[in-house]
């Protein structure tokens, strides 16, 4: 019985002996060069993740589609405009401040700027609410309305 828990054993752990990661592309260079502009591209189908991060099969396709870009002697603008090109401003993550992006880099300080003006009239209420003090005539109506609630 112990010879056959041990062979059982021992056949269970030979697959957790793994060799070294075979790395994706041949030339280093290029790979490298990949990995740094894909940290500033945007996943088309994740969306909040990075090109370089994403496990998605059109993410692939994209860090696929650089590399063979980059070989053919592109530089790293050449193959950003081609993306945008393709895909729109949307594939990046800094989009270019220019009239169709005004809103997405000027929104938060719209917000923020909303934001304060209601801040500052609901202020100004207040301190005129505090300014304005109750009469006797307010007071007796308000312990009237006290009692009977007795």
């Amino acid at each position: 019985m112990k010879a056959v828990l041990i062979s059982l054993l021992l056949a269970l752990a030979i697959p957790t002996h793994a060799g070294e990661a075979i790395p994706v592309g041949e030339d280093p260079a290029i790979e490298q060069r990949m990995v740094k502009l894909a940290e500033d591209l945007r996943c088309l189908v994740c969306q909040n993740e990075s090109l370089a991060g994403s496990h998605a099969e059109l993410a692939e396709d994209l860090r696929r589609e650089i590399r063979a870009q980059m070989k053919t002697g592109k530089n790293d603008q050449q193959v950003v405009a081609y993306l945008t090109e393709r895909y729109g401003d949307f594939v990046l993550y800094r989009p270019p401040f220019k009239p169709v992006t005004y809103l997405l880099w000027l929104g938060p300080l719209l917000f923020l700027g909303i934001g304060g003006a209601v801040w500052y009239v609901t202020l100004k209420k207040r301190r005129t609410l505090q300014d304005n003090p109750t009469d006797a005539k307010q007071l007796a109506a308000a312990a009237q309305l006290l009692d009977e609630k007795q």
